[in-house]
């Protein structure tokens, strides 16, 4: 039993010849979609939560590092294998010349998910047939949590990309079985080399559960192109499997015996709640889709697919000792593609709502954005400007003749589009994604100085390295944070001593990060305050650095 629609894989995202209307509409569409992958990645510092500890990565490895273990703020710290590193690493040599190692770096993420974007809109397409590649790559590209993940250095990013691919070898599997295997492997690959095992066991346990659980999938194609799949994925394995036993035994042993986590339903707890904001408007498209299908639902192998998918990863990322809202990434997937198919399903009246939903909702914060951009620049209202000030006070506003034109463009193009737009079941799902386009667009270009001040931490570890001495031996850190020690070595070069770790104070210089709730420490007599910072809008952490008082004589 094939899928309901025959037709060639190479067509993944056609669709049918559209009117001069249309065309021009797909044009600006097309347009906004290049702007929500392109805008955001250059132009601004690394923020937290994970860019400290990729730029410290990338670092290493362009100082000549080894590649086989992440080294974070100069100490081996393996969470994840290399692969997202290597490409972040080569993406900053590529552009070293033009642009500064953060911004080179995260060019690579804008690849990684052109790539995730293509590989959903043949999946949808393959699934659900004609037209529906493109409105299924919408659905996904309007989930409101994807647009930030989605434009930072994460090796989730990268993780996406297997997942997508290994869940689009894994619908082709029925139809072209040849064709399948290949993507599966290298999608197990991919997301194995960028996140580790939790993505094979979320990719093998659905292939695996799949002909165990429904006789549609016990079929001779499948059941030659899931082990194909899988012995094209143990090569990509073990380029790093077996460098790291043959260097690293026991740091590979340690890190496979911390890929097994105990079980927590608080995680899946987590993830669950998340989800009701983080995947709209995928979530609405999806239920409806299960209702549509209610009365043969598990007799449909798409559906079958994508709820194994789902029910697989959500369980899974129970398993992970993190709760945090980028490792839910791969539960979009199998969201958007289900919504796929509830787009000519809808009734008129659901679409209008979600349609005019969408408008309102993404129209208010358009308004918003250039209201509080206003305010920045003019001081009116003035108690908007004064929280706006308190909220990033390091932000000196600036007119930017560029970034202004841009946004006016993006807006008018987002007013023209919509308000001039037919109302449709498909005119729904495309506001959104013009939508959300319009307000990443709008974010990055009047508001990103501001956001940029608010969250680099460039200023406070340049100011504290003119303070430094001309000569030390190192620096010994005291409740500093990942990130932070992670961009003390990307601006400075410093790779701190972690008091946590080796428990005494060996160096002539000693940082200590302060929280509010926390107890003040203080180093004792022996020890001279040289200097104290802090971001200006930062109400929790400041830092102190302190000099030997035997090493200033």
């Amino acid at each position: 039993m094939a899928f309901e629609f025959e037709h060639d894989w190479q067509a993944s995202l056609a669709t049918p010849k559209p009117s001069i209307g249309e065309s021009a509409k797909t044009n600006l569409l097309l347009l906004l979609c290049f702007i929500w992958l392109a805008v955001g990645l250059i132009g601004h510092h690394p923020w937290k939560p994970d860019e400290g500890q990729t730029l410290s990565a990338v670092r290493h490895l362009l100082e000549g590092g080894d590649w086989l273990v992440p080294f974070i703020a100069g100490q081996p710290k393996l969470e994840y294998p290399p692969l997202y590193y290597l490409s972040a690493a080569f993406s900053a040599r590529i552009f070293s010349s033009w642009l500064p190692l953060h911004d080179g770096a995260r060019l690579i993420t804008g690849v990684w998910m052109a790539l995730t974007l293509l590989l959903i809109g043949m999946s949808g397409r393959e699934m659900w047939g004609k037209g529906a590649g493109r409105q299924t790559t919408f659905i996904f590209l309007s989930s409101i949590g994807l647009f930030f993940s989605a434009h930072l250095l994460s090796p989730e990013v990268a993780g996406l990309t297997g997942y997508a691919m290994a869940f689009y070898g894994l619908a082709l599997t029925r139809r072209r079985p040849w064709r399948a295997a290949p993507l599966i492997g290298s999608g197990i690959g991919i997301a194995f080399l960028s996140v580790g095992l939790i993505a094979v066991a979320i990719i093998l346990g659905t292939a695996i559960l799949l002909p165990l659980l429904f006789r549609s999938w016990r079929i001779r194609p499948y059941l030659v192109s899931l082990p194909t799949g899988v012995a094209i994925a143990l090569p990509w394995m073990a380029l790093w499997l077996v460098p790291m036993l043959q260097s690293s035994p026991d740091m590979l042993q340690d890190w496979l015996l911390s890929e097994r986590h105990a079980f927590d339903s608080n995680n899946v707890l987590y993830f669950g709640e998340l989800l009701l904001w983080f995947s709209w408007p995928a979530l609405p498209l999806a239920v409806w889709s299960l209702w549509h299908f209610r009365s043969h639902l598990l007799q449909r192998p798409q559906i079958q697919l994508t709820l194994v998918f789902f029910t697989m990863a959500l369980i899974l990322l129970g398993l992970n000792s993190e709760s945090r809202d980028v490792l839910a990434l791969p539960l979009l997937l199998p969201l958007a593609i289900m919504g796929g198919a509830a787009i000519d399903k809808l009734w008129r009246g659901a679409a209008s709502a979600l349609d005019w939903f969408g408008i309102m909702l993404f129209g208010m914060f358009g308004f918003l954005i250039w209201l509080g951009w206003f305010a920045m620049m003019s001081g009116i209202p003035a108690r908007l400007a004064a929280r706006m000030h308190k909220l990033s006070e390091a932000y000196v506003p600036h007119f930017d003749w560029l970034a202004f034109i841009a946004a006016v463009v993006i807006t008018v193009v987002w007013m023209v589009t919509v308000f001039h737009n037919k109302r449709s079941n498909r005119a729904a799902v495309t506001d959104w994604a013009i939508g959300i386009t319009m307000v990443w667009g709008l974010l990055m270009t009047l508001w990103l100085p501001w956001l940029d001040a608010a969250k680099s931490y460039d200023r406070v570890y340049i100011e504290m390295q003119k303070a430094l001495p001309a000569e030390f031996a190192c620096v010994t850190s005291r409740n500093v944070g990942e990130f932070q020690l992670s961009m003390l070595h990307y601006y400075t070069g410093i790779q701190a001593q972690r008091f946590e770790n080796v428990q005494r104070l060996d160096c002539d210089l000693y940082l200590i990060q302060d929280e509010r709730r926390r107890d003040k420490i203080e180093p004792g007599p022996d020890w001279e305050l040289i200097w104290q910072g802090k971001r200006p809008s930062d109400r929790r952490e400041s830092f102190r650095l302190y000099q030997f008082k035997a090493s200033i004589r």
